[in-house]
Formats: structure tokens, sequence, C-alpha cells
């Protein structure tokens, strides 16, 4: 890849990285409203099916209402609500009633900003730029929504999959549209038949229908050749992650395979065909 080292890619690297500490505050909103709004989207439609009257709940979205501290539900002023700074400025507490802000927040909007700035830095505004941005911010919404939920939105995993096939049409993609659609096909199958060999054997679900559809739409990135490379990656991170989990919290605590999925699809897509070659010169040495 050739990134920009002139000296008039400086404006554009400042943009970037405002423009992505201001996406990852919005990220956040995402991350923390898309689950609750599913929720009572569930409750809804369960009282339905039931014939059951539901308390009628106080409209929410993405949008409405607005920023507001989820303990003391007090509206957040928005010098309090500048992305990276007013987390430090107000010492990760809540300026009204001191309750602890995650350090999530503050991390979501940093790893944003530097995202957009790496992305930038080697694409200036370009087509390839804002799939690389829109992909990095779905990838960040899934990596946390899964690790505090256990799951994976379709809202989310959807767009992901059709940024995929719908890129492979691009002549600056790596990968022909048959690679792509054959790859979503490999990536969802493996792990159904993955969920269904484990639900036969032991009559338990190891997973949800979510981690397939995040393959599918992460192999039609990488394609099936790398589909090996996500998954032995994603599964060596996440039985290390899960054995240290164990230790601290017992058996009992449920681990999400969506962030260890991520992190292996990225591993694939930057490094993948250099680890399977490495690996096939291995094997011809032995």
């Amino acid at each position: 890849m050739e990134h920009l080292l002139a000296a008039e890619s400086i404006p554009t690297l400042v943009l970037a990285l405002i423009l992505g500490a201001v996406i990852g505050s919005f990220l956040n909103v995402v991350i923390s409203r898309l689950p609750i709004q599913l929720q009572r989207q569930w409750q809804r439609e369960c009282a339905e099916m039931n014939g059951t009257p539901l308390k009628e709940l106080d409209h929410f979205s993405i949008a409405v209402p607005g920023s507001h501290c989820p303990e003391c539900k007090t509206s957040i002023a928005w010098y309090d609500n500048i992305p990276l700074l007013s987390y430090l400025a107000l010492r990760a507490r809540c300026r009204h009633c001191q309750t602890h802000i995650p350090l999530t927040y503050w991390l979501v909007e940093l790893i944003s900003c530097l995202t957009f700035g790496l992305v930038a830095w080697y694409f200036g505004f370009s087509l390839t730029a804002l799939v690389y941005v829109a992909v990095f911010s779905l990838l960040i919404c899934l990596f946390v929504i899964d690790w505090n939920h256990q799951l994976l939105p379709d809202q989310l995993t959807y767009p992901l999959l059709w940024i995929a096939l719908l890129w492979s049409l691009s002549p600056t993609s790596e990968l022909s549209p048959d690679s792509a659609i054959i790859g979503a096909v490999a990536g969802y199958l493996s792990l159904w038949s993955i969920y269904w060999a484990f639900k036969l054997v032991t009559g338990k679900e190891g997973m949800g229908y979510g981690d397939f559809k995040l393959l599918a739409a992460i192999t039609a990135f990488t394609g099936a050749t790398l589909l090996p490379v996500t998954i032995l990656a994603s599964s060596v991170c996440g039985a290390i992650v899960g054995l240290v989990m164990i230790r601290g919290k017992g058996r009992s605590q449920p681990i999400p395979f969506g962030p260890f999925l991520i992190g292996g699809g990225i591993l694939s897509y930057f490094f993948g065909t250099d680890l399977l070659f490495s690996y096939w010169r291995w094997l011809g040495g032995v």
C-alpha cells in the first residue's frame, strides 16, 4: 500500500482524526442503545404473540432521548460530550452524580480516531477509505456489543456482508464477486456445521446464529482460502481468554465468540496470505 506522506496530506490526516473521534462518539451511542432497543422490540413482539398487554414504554431509539447519564438521567451538556477530551476532563465520572464512566467509551473513541487516521494516511479521501472506515466502525460496534451482551445484531452483521459483496464489484477489490460469494457461503456453513455437530453430541448450543453471519461477512472480505487462518486464530485466542476467564469467574461465565472472530478476521485479512505461505514453506522443510 502506498500511503500519503506529502505535506498537503496533513490537513487530510487531521480532519480524519477529528472525524474518527466524532464517529467514535456516535458508535458509543449505537453500542449502548441498540441492545436496549432490540430488547424492547422483542418484548413487544412476544406480548403481541401471547396476546398479553404490555406497558407502554417511552420512545427509545438511537436518536431519542438525547445524551444523558444512564444513572441519574441528567442531560449531558455539549461541553461534557466532546469526544476524547470530556472523558479526561471529567476524570471518567458524571459531573452530576459522580458515577464512574466505563473506560470502554473512551477506548471506542480512541480506536475509531486512530483507525480513521490510519485509513486517511494510506488512502486519502477515496472510495477505498470510505469502505475501510465503514467496515471498521461496524466491527467496533459488533465487538463491544457481543462482549457485553453476547449479541451480534442483524442490523450490523448484514450491512457488513452487503458492503463486502458490493465491494467485490470494485476494480480495486482484491477479491472477485465469485470469490466473495463463495467466501461468504463457506464462512457461514463452516460454523453452522460446527454448531450442529456440537449440539448433536452434547445437546447444547455452543454459539449463536449471529456468529455464522459475522464469519460469512468476514470471509466475504478475505475469501474462502483464508478461512482456516481466521478460524484457527480466533479459536486459539478464544481458548486462551476463556481459560483466563474460567479461572477468574468460574465455568458459568458465558464467553462470546464474536470478538475473537473479528480479531481473527483482521489478522487473516492483513497477514493471512503470508501466514499460509510461511506454513506451507515450513511443511516443505519438514
